[in-house]
Formats: structure tokens, C-alpha cells, sequence
């Protein structure tokens, strides 16, 4: 198996990665809802506890963190699916 398919780039398995994100992955269990992270909720709280004149620099250093964690999030699931993918194929071929 070739190691660089491990590399998180613009390749087949990123297009079935948001493939799967976009049919299988918007499907929430229970077990999935108390595990939601309620960003949109949090800020409201956070900007409701802040003098007017400070919300709109805090609200735009939470939009930047929510885009932050989505995009780190994003990427650590992407290369860990994408390593068991690896793996599987290793498996399966007998590779080492």
C-alpha cells in the first residue's frame, strides 16, 4: 500500500470522505444529540454576559473559533478514517 494514500490531500478518498459526510454523517442517533456541541447556544450565553460595546469583536473571535475547531475536527476524522482505510487495505493485500 502506498503510504502517501495516509496523507490527507485533494484525492478519491477526500471526495468519498464528504460523500459520506454529506449522506450518512447528517443522520444524528440519540447517543449522537448528548454529544453535540451546542456552539450557537454558548456564544448567545457569552455574548449575552458582555458590555454592547465589546460583542462584536467577542462575537467574531467565537465565529473564528468555531471555525477553527470544525476544521481541526474535520481533518483528525478525515486522517483517522482514512488511516483505517490504509490499514484495511493492508490487511486485506497481506502487506506488512
Amino acid at each position: 500500500m502506498d503510504n502517501n494514500l495516509r496523507e490527507v490531500n485533494d484525492d478519491l478518498m477526500k471526495e468519498w470522505f464528504q460523500f459520506r459526510e454529506e449522506s450518512k454523517f447528517c443522520y444524528l442517533t440519540e447517543e449522537d444529540k448528548k454529544h453535540f456541541i451546542h456552539f450557537e447556544k454558548i456564544s448567545k450565553n457569552i455574548l449575552n454576559s458582555i458590555p454592547e460595546k465589546n460583542r462584536q469583536y467577542v462575537k467574531k473571535q467565537l465565529n473564528q473559533l468555531d471555525k477553527n475547531f470544525y476544521d481541526y475536527i474535520y481533518y483528525w476524522c478525515e486522517k483517522y478514517y482514512r488511516n483505517r482505510f490504509c490499514d484495511g487495505m493492508e490487511l486485506i493485500s497481506g502487506a506488512k
